[in-house]
């Protein structure tokens, strides 16, 4: 049956790929492209999901395919709810994920909401992951096919109403048919190259952002030290710094080490060596369980601990406060505060839920 569908659309291959096939599967659609918030006063002051180019190549894919094509200015909303929560995280010591806030609010929330205003029935994507209705009724949440690029990850905090409307034409594709249908049907953006690193930072990155925007006291420099206390140098603000991160220490030890915790309370970043990093358990709080509901009790899952982390065999355990508690198997690697973790059934294709990372024991 034909239904009117809107195209988030970014100017990149996936995108301009959903929006080929909708339209080529005989729906009515139309492209919307939202013009985000970057760094004013940064050179190349642009963000890099809506730059003047993918402004351009968007509406020339829209023109090749005969859809029409809008662009909203957000740029407002985007600040307050994924820029300014990734700071205020940031500040608090954490390592958050800025896909969560950027999905949830403002492609699935404001973008959404336009988009059913302008008569649509369902919003698409160009994410690599599939929904389907499960024998209750509720919209389950999966893995996309090509397992490289699976996004349900980042879009595990979508509520059942958003995922009722969510559409995912590319979530049984590879990357490889995605780039040679593009070819295929003339797209000029075929061969175009993934974003990658936060869209709002100019050409420095998060590290630049962060030494720009977060108050003086917060980024003060202090000691890096080993496990054992030992001075080794000297970090330039707690902020700058995440979790198994290795390059950009500055320090020489004889052996790789990497970010092992941040001590806010000494204001010393603790280094050491891989093996430090291993754990196994791991608190979450502010649990989204895709279905609406927790499990009764302890659940066997897979889960990762950051995006391109592997899913690991894990037990779940809802806690009274609304977060949960995770016992993996095998010890996992660097699991961050302020990260996300993303469970799946034990079949690992079905999003059970997510949250964020409390604390690693």
């Amino acid at each position: 049956m034909s239904t009117t569908v809107a195209v988030a659309m970014s100017g990149g291959v996936d995108s301009s790929v959903a929006a080929a096939l909708l339209s080529a599967a005989g729906h009515r659609v139309f492209g919307i492209m939202l013009r985000l918030w970057a760094e004013p006063d940064a050179p190349q002051a642009a963000n890099r999901c809506c730059t003047l180019g993918a402004v351009d190549d968007a509406r020339a894919v829209a023109d090749r395919i005969g859809i029409p094509f809008s662009v909203i200015d957000v740029r407002d909303a985007f600040k307050a709810a994924v820029v300014d929560a990734w700071l205020a995280a940031a500040a608090a010591g954490e390592t958050p994920n800025p896909c969560f806030n950027c999905n949830r609010r403002v492609r699935f929330g404001l973008l959404l909401d336009q988009a059913v205003a302008l008569g649509a029935d369902a919003l698409a994507t160009g994410h690599y992951a599939r929904t389907r209705r499960a024998p209750d009724g509720t919209v389950e949440l999966l893995r996309g096919v090509d397992a490289a690029k699976d996004q349900s990850y980042v879009l595990h905090a979508l509520d059942q109403a958003q995922l009722a409307r969510a559409c995912f034409p590319l979530g049984a594709m590879r990357k490889t048919e995605v780039r040679a249908t593009a070819e295929r049907l003339g797209l000029l953006v075929a061969h175009r190259p993934d974003s990658v690193d936060l869209c709002w930072t100019a050409p420095d990155g998060a590290a630049g952002f962060l030494g720009r925007h977060l108050p003086a006291a917060a980024m003060v420099p202090g000691e890096i030290v080993d496990l054992a206390g030992r001075r080794l140098g000297t970090h330039a603000g707690l902020p700058r710094y995440t979790i198994g991160q290795r390059r950009g220490l500055g320090v020489a030890t004889g052996e790789p080490v990497f970010v092992v915790r941040r001590d806010a309370v000494g204001n010393a970043l603790v280094v050491g060596p891989a093996e430090a990093l291993g754990t196994n358990d791991v608190i979450v709080r502010g649990m989204h369980y895709s279905g609406g509901a927790a499990p009764d009790g302890p659940v066997r899952v897979t889960a990762q601990v950051r995006y391109r982390a592997k899913a690991a065999a894990a037990t779940l355990t809802p806690l009274p406060d609304g977060g949960a508690a995770v016992r993996f198997d095998a010890p996992v690697r660097a699991p961050a505060p302020g990260q996300g973790l993303v469970a799946w059934r034990e079949d690992d294709t079905v999003v059970l839920g997510g949250g964020t990372i409390a604390a690693a024991a």
